[in-house]
């Protein structure tokens, strides 16, 4: 494992595309849900163990080596809403992208190949991790963090919340994070030999409500 490719992978700098997307954040604000620093950790501990954990264990089981298109299709499966299903492949696009010039590997080009309008965003994550060194822990810790962090950083552009007061929020939520992760690479090494059906199908009905009101609106900040 190179701890120093996680730090690279982990860091808001990596050009992963994930500086446009609010998570859900945006249409939780424009409903008031979010108006402030509580109801941002609120919203960011209901979207880590739900969606959170999900994405978690498809970037695990990636990382750990299970087949990437299986996994896309149960992506697929999990993501009800047609306007998650393209922000993830727009966002797997990007990261492949990013990825393929880092760390150059035969598995993220068969990846590429395959789905050249993009994969799942987890499932790249995965195997982006897995092209770095990194384990199945590490990808699923990855994909945890950026499932809070996404929302965090957007509410700080979106309600101009004190950045403090958002860092403070992930830092709260850490204990949370430590506990989806390991949870996220349990359930992938079942997946390595039951199948992808014994990852987590854990659903947020008002993410999904939301993006599709979202993806309708003629002005917005965020891609979704």
């Amino acid at each position: 494992m190179s701890r120093a490719a996680l730090l690279v992978l982990a860091d808001g700098r990596f050009p992963a595309g994930g500086h446009a997307h609010s998570g859900g954040a945006e249409a939780a604000v424009k409903a008031g849900r979010i108006t402030g620093a509580a109801s941002l950790e609120a919203f960011c501990r209901g979207r880590l163990q739900t969606t959170g954990l999900v994405t978690a264990a498809l970037a695990a089981a990636a990382a750990l080596g299970v087949d990437p298109a299986a996994l896309d299709e149960a992506a697929d499966a999990r993501t009800p809403s047609p306007a998650l299903r393209t922000a993830a492949r727009r966002l797997g696009r990007q990261l492949m992208r990013a990825a393929r010039a880092t760390w150059p590997h035969p598995e993220l080009d068969a990846l590429a190949r395959q789905f050249p309008k993009g994969a799942h965003q987890p499932v790249v994550l995965g195997l982006t991790a897995r092209a770095a060194g990194l384990g199945p822990d590490d990808a699923a810790y990855c994909s945890a963090y950026e499932g809070v962090s996404g929302p965090a950083t957007a509410t700080v552009r979106l309600l101009s919340l004190d950045p403090f007061d958002a860092t403070a929020v992930l830092a709260r939520l850490a204990p949370d994070l430590d506990r989806v992760a390991r949870g996220a690479a349990a359930a992938a090494v079942r997946a390595a030999t039951e199948g992808v059906d014994a990852l987590p199908a854990a659903s947020a009905p008002l993410l999904e409500i939301g993006a599709e009101a979202h993806a309708a609106w003629p002005v917005r900040l965020f891609a979704s």
